[in-house]
C-alpha cells in the first residue's frame, strides 16, 4: 500500500445563504464561493439578493477538471 503524499488542510467558513469562504493552501486570500446566474435560479436564491456574485463550487470542479 502506498504512503499517503499530501493532506490538504482546508478550512471553510459558511456566511449567508450559499456564500462560503475557503481558506487554501497555497492562496495568499481566502477563495470565495458562491452561486450565480442560473445556478442560483436552480436553487430558488434570487441572485439581487446574493449581492456580490462568486464561482460556484461546481465552476472550480469542471476548471480543476479541464485544466
Amino acid at each position: 500500500m502506498s504512503a499517503v503524499v499530501y493532506t490538504s488542510r482546508i478550512t471553510i467558513e459558511r456566511r449567508k445563504g450559499p456564500l462560503r469562504i475557503a481558506h487554501l493552501p497555497g492562496e495568499s486570500q481566502p477563495v470565495m464561493f458562491s452561486a450565480h446566474g442560473a445556478i442560483a435560479e436552480h436553487y430558488n436564491v434570487d441572485p439581487a439578493a446574493l449581492g456580490h456574485s462568486h464561482a460556484a463550487t461546481l465552476d472550480y470542479v469542471i476548471a480543476a477538471t479541464a485544466g
